[in-house]
């Protein structure tokens, strides 16, 4: 199975429903790690404020994010620009990804490519 998890919720603005949604993401990626599964993890819009919010210490899915560290393909560079999240995501050495060479943007995350490649796009 490959899974494409797409995480989309706004720390700044979604509280607990927001922790809630990259809280069941991260649980999905660590799971499908667990079975085997090929796991990609894509912050895209609002989404693209969390790297730099799962790295600070003490945050409480900390650990978590770090557990699938290594199935995180990357953060939407034009989202992270239009959020205002480029500068953490570089900081915390998340790849901005630019497969999706849209006008007027720096290039977005290709869910597309990824759906083309198998992947089954799940989104929080």
């Amino acid at each position: 199975m490959k899974l494409a998890i797409l995480v989309m919720s706004d720390p700044a603005r979604g509280g607990d429903e927001a922790l809630g949604r990259v809280f069941n993401a991260l649980a999905l990626a660590a799971d499908g790690k667990r079975a085997g599964s090929e796991v990609a993890v894509v912050f895209a819009g609002a989404g693209t404020r969390w790297p730099g919010e799962l790295t600070k210490l003490g945050h409480p899915v900390k650990a978590l994010y770090d557990s699938v560290r290594d199935v995180v393909q990357g953060a939407s560079c034009g989202c992270s620009d239009v959020f205002g999240a480029r500068a953490s995501v570089e900081a915390c050495g998340v790849p901005l990804l630019t497969d999706n060479k849209l006008d007027g943007t720096s290039g977005l995350a290709g869910i597309h490519a990824l759906v083309a490649r198998g992947f089954t796009p799940i989104v929080f």
